[in-house]
């Protein structure tokens, strides 16, 4: 099984970092964290803010290592997906693009939270969970769609360009 790395927020203090499946890794409300130190560490959903996957750890900041500059977007998305925005339980404004696909649907189901991609894709952020538990609210802002190409309308032949049907009977046919 595949593991990404990982960085987790709480609302207690401390950061956790380490290794989670890209899906699939909330088990009976907690997360299977495979820490730096190869130990696996049940976590609470409950306690948990935000699950940022990451492009490297930053170790050596222990402020900021996710590198989460734009938490929200400075104007409409330009990639595909639903455009969400969640305040977390301490008021912290999030937004992201959730997929245009039924994984947001199966998530709240399951009241488990939504993965979504972050404001800025180009930064250590690829991608976000929020548990349910950590959001005081969710609004989906706008559904974002690519532009669907035009489409080419043929007009209709003239009668000019019609075929005649009735050529092969003759002058003297009565149908024609």
């Amino acid at each position: 099984m595949s593991r990404k790395k990982v960085i987790i927020r709480r609302f207690a203090p401390g950061l956790l970092m380490g290794y989670l499946p890209t899906g699939g890794f909330v088990r009976a409300d907690t997360l299977e964290l495979l820490d730096l130190g190869g130990r696996v560490v049940h976590i609470p959903l409950n306690e948990v803010k935000m699950v940022s996957f990451v492009r490297d750890f930053n170790t050596a900041d222990g402020v900021n290592p996710e590198r989460f500059a734009r938490k929200t977007f400075p104007a409409r998305p330009r990639a595909e997906g639903l455009w969400i925005r969640c305040v977390l339980q301490d008021d912290e404004v999030l937004e992201g693009l959730a997929p245009l696909d039924l994984s947001l649907a199966e998530g709240f189901t399951e009241d488990k939270g939504i993965q979504m991609a972050p404001p800025d894709v180009r930064g250590n952020v690829l991608r976000l969970f929020v548990p349910s538990a950590a959001m005081k609210s969710m609004e989906i802002l706008a559904v974002v769609t690519t532009p669907s190409r035009k489409k080419t309308v043929t007009l209709a032949a003239t009668a000019d360009d019609q075929p005649d049907l009735f050529a092969d009977l003759g002058p003297d046919s009565p149908l024609h």
